[in-house]
């Protein structure tokens, strides 16, 4: 059976290690084939060089929002074809969550802290993320870690921080990737309890749903499959690896793919 880890990121997202760095860590753990799915680009499509120790596929995690239901939705995609539609559909969140940071980093300084903003960590070497905010403020000795009470305090609970950008559609999203000659999958939906979507999802074009997940509990995973063999949707899995840019971090490999999911996305790939 091949092992296959669907779901992780890479510095041209909010992911701390390089697209070899993963390949290397995968190959350590006996994996075949992994799937870069960074948060709402394709720009890696171009970055996978030859020779690396394990095959990788570009993926991508479409970061939405159903606004009616009030839900945080994700939507990973695969063996998209039309790699610059998506990219035309996902690059206003690029931007915006860049403007974002740049907001935080504006308020940040304003309360005393001491940022240059040259020296920020950039996504792609263009977009800023909160964790390149945090991960400069550690490194300059003025928050003690990345995800500790500062982070808390600042970034969540009603902190000075604590704002966020609007997202896509989910249903256009789905709509996007199928068009896109792509396999629109439903990420981690025990995470963001978004169950009562799927059947809308269906019928906007979802193929399958990522079952294997660090956030999906056994009973999520028991809602999955039921949904899965209901649709006819193959199941995925991942470990949603971030590097040191996650506070809870599986490592790459320790949630795998269904054979559905590899079938799908891997073995019938051309």
């Amino acid at each position: 059976m091949i092992k296959a880890d669907f779901h992780m990121h890479s510095k041209v997202s909010d992911g701390s290690f390089s697209i070899a760095g993963l390949a290397k860590l995968a190959a350590g753990k006996g994996i075949d084939v992994i799937a870069v799915t960074d948060h709402d680009t394709l720009s890696h499509a171009t970055q996978i060089v030859p020779g690396l120790p394990v095959r990788v596929l570009a993926g991508i995690e479409i970061s939405c929002f159903d606004y009616e239901e009030n839900v945080r939705v994700h939507i990973l995609g695969y063996r998209i074809r039309d790699i610059g539609r998506v990219e035309r559909f996902v690059k206003p969140l690029l931007e915006k969550r860049h403007e974002n940071s740049l907001k935080q980093v504006k308020i940040l300084k304003e309360n005393g802290f001491s940022i240059e903003e040259e020296k920020l960590k950039r996504a792609d070497g263009k977009y800023i993320y909160k964790q390149h905010i945090m991960e400069y403020l550690v490194n300059t000795g003025q928050v003690e870690d990345m995800f500790g009470e500062f982070y808390q305090k600042t970034f969540k609970n009603g902190g000075i921080c604590d704002f966020d950008i609007t997202y896509q559609n989910p249903y256009q999203a789905v709509e996007i990737i199928r068009e896109s000659g792509g396999m629109a999958v439903l990420a981690h939906s025990g995470q963001q309890k978004n169950f009562r979507l799927i059947p809308e999802l269906v019928k906007k074009g979802l193929s399958g749903l990522e079952l294997n997940h660090p956030a999906n509990s056994p009973d999520d995973r028991k809602q999955i499959r039921k949904y899965g063999e209901e649709y006819g949707l193959f199941l995925t899995g991942g470990s949603d690896f971030h590097g040191r840019y996650e506070k809870t971090e599986p490592q790459v490999g320790d949630f795998l793919s269904e054979e559905s999911g590899v079938r799908a996305i891997f073995r019938e790939w051309r």
